[in-house]
């Protein structure tokens, strides 16, 4: 027996050699083709012919026997180059937000943050980590480290589209941390073909055995997968349910009308993969946002589509365009539930692209309702907001239209003209930035009027931003922001008047309008 282990653990040392010695070999036809035809393959790109160089007309014939002088030049240090999809000027952020923070820092601020359910909140932190910013105390080292904390904290907001494109700028080969990154990513989006191409290339790059075995059967291996799960089995280098996971994957003929697995307590994106590979795949219902992102794919049905749109625009991590694509690609079939908030929309949609005003105004009530009752009101207000505003519209209608608005861009741009509402009076007020005259009867107003009127930012975190430490003040202030909108009252008079001291007045204009137009629990 002991001889049998020690020639496993011969086979895993030498195996990622053996893998890049097969690389250029034709796949063979042995493995299964259940497997195979579910995984694909990805086309390889036709190589391109080189021209032959050019020969000299003669060679090159020396004048002196001297030798040939030697120039020196000063090497330079080198900098540290900027992370980030959004540059300074869209953000209004200068790249030295993180100059005086330590990556460790930032990333403990991250893990610490609340379950953000106010969009201005959300809008906020997705800019900040997607801002173009150097790296900490300028150490290469430092970015490195903040680019993960950066993209993790996007993968668990369901942003995985701009976290793929972070990572792969900050480098998917720096780290065994980058490429496990961008391995989760690619999972989750179905991209995986160039991640598993890479680590053909670089085997050094994972040392995660599941991950082996899928790339292998992805190229077309499935004997070295095979022996790879031998190994690991015989060493139980990995826990019993993650074997048996593998073993279905690669023998699925052998389980034939098998009892279904049972889904673990903790699923990774490669064992959610994996599920789905098996024919289990697993509801993203009660998963965190990351897996919903799956179920936009075209293989997943409209309702799940129309589920994970909803999930994820209420959290910002979808764009505008996409949801009202998926909530318009084709008509209900039934009725109830997101079925009668498609129609809404769609009939709303229909009526506001006609021109018609009365129709407009009939249809917009039941459409914000659904919105309201989906918690995507922020993205509706910022796609219809601006052709409302062109419909003549009067009473309610009218009255529901600046609301509207105002939870948009365009949130300056309302008038008041509702002479007799005080409410209306103190929102357009907030929206221009000036100190309301009128005080409405509602329980956070009087909180986001001293912001405007008596502002009392926090002086801890203004000297933080002073110091090189904005990105850390900021941080700092959507944490009690979120405090602020769950119903502390002196935590929102703080939140608000250090995002106005910090220059963020957008955001706190924006976040004081939700607060008070939004109905959440």
């Amino acid at each position: 027996m002991q001889a049998i282990r020690r020639l496993c653990v011969v086979c895993l040392i030498i195996f990622p050699e053996i893998l890049s010695a097969q690389a250029t070999q034709p796949p063979t036809d042995g493995g299964p083709l259940s497997v195979i035809d579910w995984l694909g393959d990805r086309p390889k790109p036709t190589p391109k012919r080189s021209r032959p160089l050019p020969k000299p007309a003669e060679a090159p014939v020396a004048k002196s026997a001297l030798p040939s002088p030697v120039s020196v030049n000063k090497l330079g240090q080198g900098r540290p180059r900027a992370i980030g999809l959004v540059p300074a000027k869209v953000t209004g952020l200068p790249q030295d937000i993180w100059s005086r923070s330590s990556a460790s820092q930032i990333a403990q601020q991250l893990d610490r943050l609340p379950e953000l359910h106010l969009p201005a909140a959300h809008t906020l932190l997705f800019t900040l980590l997607l801002a173009e910013a150097t790296a900490p105390e300028d150490d290469a080292k430092q970015g490195d480290a903040l680019a993960l904390a950066r993209v993790s904290k996007l993968m668990d907001a369901g942003a995985l589209d701009p976290a793929l494109s972070l990572i792969e700028q900050a480098g998917v080969a720096t780290s065994q941390d980058h490429f496990k990154l961008w391995m989760d990513i690619s999972l989750l989006l179905g991209t995986e073909d160039r991640a598993c191409e890479m680590l053909q290339d670089k085997p050094f790059l994972s040392s995660d055995y599941g991950v082996r075995i899928l790339c292998s059967v992805r190229s077309g291996k499935w004997e070295n997968a095979a022996l790879t799960l031998g190994a690991i089995q015989a060493l139980q280098l990995l826990p019993p349910d993650d074997l048996a996971l593998l073993d279905r994957f690669l023998n699925p003929d052998l389980y034939d009308g098998a009892v279904p697995l049972p889904t673990p307590r903790s699923i990774s994106p490669l064992s959610f993969r994996l599920f789905e590979a098996i024919g289990e795949a697993k509801s993203t219902r009660n998963l965190p946002p990351k897996f919903a992102v799956s179920d936009l794919r075209d293989i997943a049905g409209w309702k799940a589509q129309l589920d994970a749109a909803e999930r994820l625009t209420r959290i910002g991590a979808l764009p505008d365009n996409r949801f009202l694509g998926i909530y318009t690609s084709r008509e209900p079939a039934a009725s109830g539930g997101v079925w009668d908030r498609v129609e809404a929309l769609q009939r709303f949609d229909t009526a506001l692209y006609s021109g018609n005003a009365e129709a407009v105004a009939k249809t917009l009530n039941a459409a914000w309702h659904a919105m309201t009752e989906a918690e995507v009101e922020i993205s509706f207000a910022a796609l219809y907001s601006e052709r409302l505003r062109s419909v003549s519209l009067e009473g309610q209608s009218k009255m529901l239209r600046d609301h509207i608005v105002l939870l948009s861009p365009l949130y300056e741009t309302v008038q008041n003209d509702h002479s007799a509402s005080i409410e209306m009076e103190f929102l357009t007020s907030i929206a221009r930035g000036e100190p309301p005259q009128a005080m409405p009867d509602i329980r956070t107003a009087t909180a986001i009027a001293s912001a405007f009127t008596d502002p009392s930012p926090r002086s801890d975190w203004i000297d933080e931003a002073r110091n090189g430490q904005l990105g850390s003040a900021i941080l700092h202030t959507i944490g009690l922001l979120e405090e602020g909108a769950r119903g502390d009252t002196f935590a929102l008079r703080d939140a608000l008047s250090t995002l106005r001291a910090l220059g963020l007045e957008d955001t706190a204009r924006r976040a004081s309008l939700q607060i008070l137009l939004l109905e959440r629990e």
